[in-house]
Order: C-alpha cells, then structure tokens, then sequence
C-alpha cells in the first residue's frame, strides 16, 4: 500500500504552569507546541504521528518536508521495519541523531497508526500486550526554582491524585520543599536536571541527596554523552535514569555496557519511532534494565508511548507534562485523571484528533508533500 502525501502542521496550545514561564533553549515557552504528521496512503487511509520537536520544531520540519518525507513518497506502508532501515541508513550522515532521526520519528508513528487501523486492532496488541484500561501517570514538574513554588506545584500535583512526582530543579532546597509538600508524603519523587552538572559537581550534590529517597535521578552529568562520569554518579546508590539523547539501540547498549544507568529513557519522537523504542527495550529486559519512556507531549507521541507501555514495559510510569491547557485536538486522550491515563482501544493509536481544535490552534500554513 504505497504512501501518496505526507502532510506537516504546527499545533500551537497555550498553557499555564502554576509559576512564571521558562525559556527553552533561549525562546519564551508559553505554547505548547506539536510538530503533527499525516501519512496517506493510496486507498485514502490515514495515520497521524508527532515528530520532536520543541523549540527545534521549524528545523525538524524542514528536514521532513525537504529531506525525509521525499524519501518515503511512494514506498510501501506496511514495510515499516525495512522503509526504517533505509531511511535512517540514507540520513546517517546527516546525523545519526536530531532533526532528520525526529523527522522519520513521525512519519514512523503514522506508520504504525495505519497498520493498525488497516488489522483493526490497537498498537498495544500489535506489539503483543493484553488490554489494560489505563497505566500509572506522574506529573512531570516545570522548573520552578523558587522552592514555595515548587512546594505549591507538588501539594497540587498530589491533591490530584499523583502518586508520582518528577521534578526539573537544580538545588537540594527544591527538592527538599518538595519532599516536604503537603501531600508529598505518600508520593515517590524524581529529579531530572536536564544535564546540569559536570561530573564532580554531579557526584557532590547526588551525595547530598543519597538519603532522600529519590525514585531516580535524570540525567545528572553534562555532556550526557560522558558515560564514565555518569558511571560514577551512579555509584553513590541513587538510581539513574538516562537515554533521551542517545542515538539508537547501540547507544543505549553503550549506556549499559558503562555501568552509567538504572533505568532506560527512550522517545519515541526522538529516536526514530516506535520499533526503534522496541528494539531498545528488547536490550534492556535482556540486559537487567528497567525502562520508562521519556515522553512529555502531548499529541501522538505521548499516545504512542501509552501503546508501548502497555504492551511491552513492566510498572510502566507514563510522563505527563505539569501544565494547564484550555483545549487540545487529542483530548481526553492525552489528559490524566486521578494520576492514571486510559489506554485506547480502537484501531492504531485509537485516536483521531479534533478538527476544529486542529483548525483552532495551527500556527502558520499546511504543508502536503506528494
């Protein structure tokens, strides 16, 4: 079934997040903003997927409307392993990871939308799991800084029924007020710091933290690609989450060969799909590594990630970003209730987004490529 177009929008959502915005890579976050891919096939069957993403969303499509989605124009939909193969092989030397790996990222997630709409049956029981009617979600904290607002935000986030908490802090005091929230008792916490630390500084303050009973630590060491430093903040006995950043099942089996983490982070928009995240956590049960995936969005790849999950993934923990939209296309879909999220039952992600809201929020032009 051979692909006909290849279509590209910018989803823009505004939202709130209990405190001041951040800046992301320089810009003002004040949108939440989705990179959405349609994948139409000759018979007029369509499959959505979101491609990473961001403040990198306008050089992520680029590379897809120039580089990638030529690439599958005319290949055969169904062949998702093999159009994987030669697609990220024809890109390799134009990085192995970044936009043209994001690009395909979201043309590989439709992929897997329209194979299961065409067997009539979820993503989830493609990939072999059995029907759950929802997962275990934590709320995944902006960076507050100001630690009243972090305790505020955590009280809240456990009012709603979170039982699981990540915070994007950088000081002990942070993570102190949040441990010490109201309600933040009978709650786990994370802490991701998004690489903030040289490796000494690393060790130092994951020393001050070995007694707080940390669910896990994120990506602790700048540059994230020093595995020897992230070995060694490892060993201080906090169990470390890695692996948004790597390029491939090999760089995630050069994570575990270093001894550098505890828990695998796969993203599915990141690393080139969904049978890539597969592949990384085929390694990762053989090698004795837990995995939870990285996924704070909001659109197909958060839907993505609740199929595998599901399917593949023991205890899963699904990411959802701590943020307060009026509206989204994939509603209720992407929103937790009581800290869990529902799990779709019908045809490929199982969801179809809102027209309206799509029409809504579309920041800029619709791109077809055919």
């Amino acid at each position: 079934m051979k692909i006909t177009s290849v279509e590209t929008r910018v989803v823009s959502l505004p939202f709130t997040m209990g405190g001041p915005y951040n800046y992301f890579a320089g810009q003002k976050w004040d949108h939440l903003e989705i990179l959405l891919v349609k994948v139409q096939t000759e018979d007029g069957l369509v499959g959505w997927g979101e491609a990473f993403g961001h403040a990198c969303i306008d050089s992520t499509r680029v590379a897809l409307e120039r580089i990638v989605a030529p690439l599958v124009m005319g290949q055969d939909a169904r062949e998702i392993k093999e159009l994987s193969q030669r697609v990220l092989r024809s890109t390799h030397l134009l990085g192995r990871n970044g936009a043209h790996v994001f690009a395909y990222s979201g043309i590989e997630i439709a992929l897997w939308d329209l194979a299961g709409k065409r067997a009539q049956q979820p993503i989830w029981k493609l990939l072999g799991g059995v029907e759950q009617a929802s997962l275990t979600a934590y709320a995944s904290l902006l960076t507050y800084t100001d630690p009243s607002l972090v305790s505020q935000n955590v009280a809240q986030a456990a009012q709603e029924g979170y039982r699981y908490i990540k915070l994007h802090e950088t000081t002990r005091e942070a993570t102190q007020a949040a441990l010490n929230a109201a309600g933040a008792q009978g709650a786990k916490i994370m802490l991701d710091v998004n690489c903030a630390w040289a490796p000494a500084q690393a060790r130092e303050v994951a020393n001050s933290l070995k007694e707080d009973g940390l669910l896990w630590l994120e990506e602790p060491v700048w540059p994230p690609e020093d595995l020897s430093g992230l070995a060694g903040v490892r060993r201080i006995g906090i169990p470390i989450a890695a692996g948004e950043n790597v390029a491939g099942v090999h760089g995630f089996e050069s994570l575990i060969d270093a001894g550098a983490i505890d828990i695998a982070q796969p993203s599915v928009t990141k690393i080139g799909g969904i049978g890539e995240v597969v592949q990384v956590i085929q390694l990762a049960k053989a090698r004795g590594i837990k995995v939870q995936l990285h996924c704070p969005y909001f659109g197909p790849g958060l839907i993505a990630s609740i199929h595998i999950a599901a399917a593949l993934i023991e205890d899963p923990l699904i990411e959802i970003l701590w943020m307060q939209m009026s509206a989204n296309p994939f509603d209720p879909w992407v929103r937790a209730e009581d800290g869990r999220i529902r799990v779709p039952k019908l045809g490929g992600l199982g969801v179809e987004p809102d027209e309206k809201i799509l029409a809504q929020y579309t920041r800029g032009e619709v791109v077809k490529v055919s």
